[in-house]
């Protein structure tokens, strides 16, 4: 167990040097769509949801959280992302006694369509564009002991805008230690996006230039863009009950967020739970972010038992977003 403290504190202070800047890197990573959250449990609480993770949506913000699902969970988010830009996420996952546990997610995003317009004819040609992201993954997490968990996820990305797109590669690694304070204080670490560089590629790089003045040659030639890495980002969180009773609950929790494209933050959440069927949630988002917009959050949901071990859950998230208004999260779930 020693070994194991040892090595998730010597990962925590390695990546945390990888991640030291001193100038903002804002608008310098790729796929950015994996930076929209996930979850409407996570989201209400502000974020706050690295240690407290322990459901599907884990997926998202540690992968070690999954590690306490030992049935099957499948939840469906949808998510009215600013102008106008909808993000859809579905997930899977399921026990396998001593095995751990396994699971696997996709998430779309879409924008509608769009005007062509050149310099020559600003009001548009005639044609329409769109733009659009793709995410597909598998997840394995399971409890190296009763109190140390560990979880990764495995990610093709996928980005296009008409007629380019780009391709990487990812991986995320997440871990939850449970100490036996505090009704149960949950220590959590989380890495995302560790992978591969993106490039656009395709036909709209194509390009026919003239060699030789007017009467030479036309030769076909590709512009080759700039590659960018990933958003990565790493998270250290800490959670427990304030309140552990047969039918309340108050859990509180803290995250610290350090990404590589922009300032660290802070999140921090509650949640009140009445018999695990009712909730109601409150948090603040992006706290000492650099120019953020993102600020109060809350939700609530509902957990119902239809028929014997089959249950369905029900969630609503709110987000201020600032200038841009605000984002509503909505999940389904469903735990057989």
């Amino acid at each position: 167990m020693n070994k194991i403290i040892k090595i998730v504190i010597i990962t925590v202070i390695s990546c945390s040097g990888l991640f030291s800047q001193s100038i903002s890197k804002s608008g310098t990573t790729a796929a950015q769509f994996l930076k929209i959250n996930v979850g409407t449990r996570a989201v209400g609480m502000g974020g706050a949801y690295t240690a407290a993770a322990q459901d599907l949506t884990s997926l998202y913000w540690n992968p070690a959280g999954i590690s306490q699902i030992y049935s099957r969970e499948a939840h469906f988010n949808h998510i009215d992302w600013i102008m106008d830009v909808n993000y859809d996420y579905a997930a899977f996952a399921m026990g396998l006694e001593e095995f751990g546990t396994i699971g696997a997610f996709a998430s779309v995003l879409s924008v509608g369509d769009m005007l062509v317009r050149t310099v020559e004819k600003p009001e548009g040609t005639g044609e329409y564009f769109n733009a659009g992201a793709l995410l597909v993954g598998l997840s394995y997490a399971r409890n190296l002991t009763e109190n140390f968990a560990i979880g990764f996820n495995v990610k093709y990305i996928r980005e296009h805008i008409w007629n380019m797109s780009a391709t990487g590669f990812a991986l995320d690694v997440g871990t939850i230690y449970k100490i036996n304070i505090l009704n149960e204080f949950r220590l959590g670490a989380s890495i995302s996006n560790f992978g591969t560089k993106m490039r656009l590629e395709g036909r709209d790089v194509l390009r026919i230039m003239q060699v030789g003045g007017p009467q030479g040659n036309l030769i076909n030639t590709q512009l080759e863009l700039d590659q960018y890495d990933l958003p990565l980002t790493f998270r250290l969180g800490v959670a427990t009950d304030l309140v552990k009773e047969t039918e309340h609950r108050v859990t509180l929790a803290v995250d610290a967020i350090h990404p590589n494209d922009n300032s660290e933050a802070i999140n921090s959440g509650i949640e009140y739970a009445w018999n695990d069927i009712v909730f109601v949630r409150g948090g603040y988002k992006s706290l000492f972010e650099r120019n953020g917009e993102q600020g109060l959050t809350f939700g609530f949901g509902l957990n119902y038992r239809i028929i014997g071990s089959v249950s369905v859950q029900l969630d609503y998230a709110y987000e201020d977003f600032g200038r841009l208004k605000n984002i509503q999260y909505l999940t389904l779930g469903v735990r057989f």
